[in-house]
Order: structure tokens, then sequence, then C-alpha cells
């Protein structure tokens, strides 16, 4: 199969959706990042890429703390919405609903209506080019309870949203399952 090169890009898949949520001047305030994911598993660390600009940023420098927000397809409007308005401007928790909770960090607010919520400490701030990139320790994990299987998370019930750059800018939902993971592949050896 002929490949065609485009140079240094972002395009790598599936890209998450989530909103990052921080205090800013004692305000919460949420934007759309889909440049974040599990960097480390003892302890658990998760690392998200904010630029500077971004009115969140400040409330995680302020704090050293923030939230990922995992939203499901029907919020798909109101996780756009917290990407294309700055929190400087607007107040997106209003126009969007959200009922805000926090938990153990009191600068780390959380969205009640989406079902995972992670509260987390920056432990590392790298400054990259564009962006910093902010290593959390993952400080405790907030699931709905209807979305567990079995008393734990599932990703079918979770309905999460995948971020898709390229051919063309949209969202997307999952797809349908395709084997067991750390199973499927023993078939090789047969």
């Amino acid at each position: 199969m002929k490949k065609i090169t485009f140079g240094p890009e972002t395009y790598v898949y599936p890209k998450p959706a989530f909103l990052i949520g921080a205090n800013v001047n004692g305000k919460p305030n949420f934007m759309a990042a889909a440049w974040c994911g599990i960097v480390n598993s003892e302890p658990p660390m998760i690392g998200v890429g904010i630029r500077p600009q971004r009115h969140t940023f400040k409330g995680v420098k302020e704090n050293g703390t923030f939230s990922v927000n995992v939203p499901s397809i029907e919020h798909v409007q109101q996780m756009d919405y917290c990407g294309i308005y700055s929190g400087v401007r607007e107040d997106k928790n209003n126009v969007c609903g959200f009922t805000i909770f926090y938990g153990k960090i009191k600068t780390a607010p959380m969205i009640e209506q989406f079902p995972v919520n992670l509260e987390c400490s920056v432990v590392k701030e790298v400054k990259l080019g564009t962006h910093f990139l902010f290593i959390g320790q993952i400080q405790q994990v907030h699931v709905s309870e209807n979305v567990l299987t079995n008393g734990l998370p599932d990703v079918e019930k979770i309905k999460p949203i995948i971020y898709s750059s390229g051919a063309e800018m949209a969202y997307h939902g999952l797809g349908s399952r395709l084997g067991a993971a750390h199973s499927c592949g023993k078939e090789l050896k047969r």
C-alpha cells in the first residue's frame, strides 16, 4: 500500500474529547481538550496539553490542580461550546447547565452530568512549543453508577466522544467491540 507523507502533524487517532476543569480566580471554568492521555500507572497520572492563552491555563497554574471530565455523546454540544468560547467572556457553566461538584481537591471543579471525572494534582509541567504539558497525579476518580457493569466503568455505557481532525473536523462515538483485550491476539499463536 502506497503511503503519502504529511510532514510533522498531530494525526493520531483516536483523540479523546475531554473537558479540563480548573478554578480561575475562584470561579469554575472548563475547556475542551483532545491532547490528553494516561502517562503512568503507579501512581496513576494523566497528561494534558494546554496553550497558555487559554483561560483554564491560568487556573491550573494558580492552583496546581485540574479535573478531567469525560463527556458522554449526549453532551457533544456542551463539550464543543466549551472549546469555542472563552471563560473570560462567557459563563460556560450557566449556558451549558452544568452542575458543579468538588471532591477532595477543592480547586478542581467537576461536572456532575458527565459520567467520569478525575481529580488531579499537577506533579510536573513542561513547556513544549505552543503548549504546556501538565502531568497530573490522579487523586480520585468519580464514576456515575449508571455506567457501571459488575461494579466497574463500562465504555459502552459511558459512550465517550472522539475528536477527529484531518479530512473532517468532527466528533464521533465509539464503534463496535472488536475483541477481548489481552486475549484476542493469542489466536495468532495457534
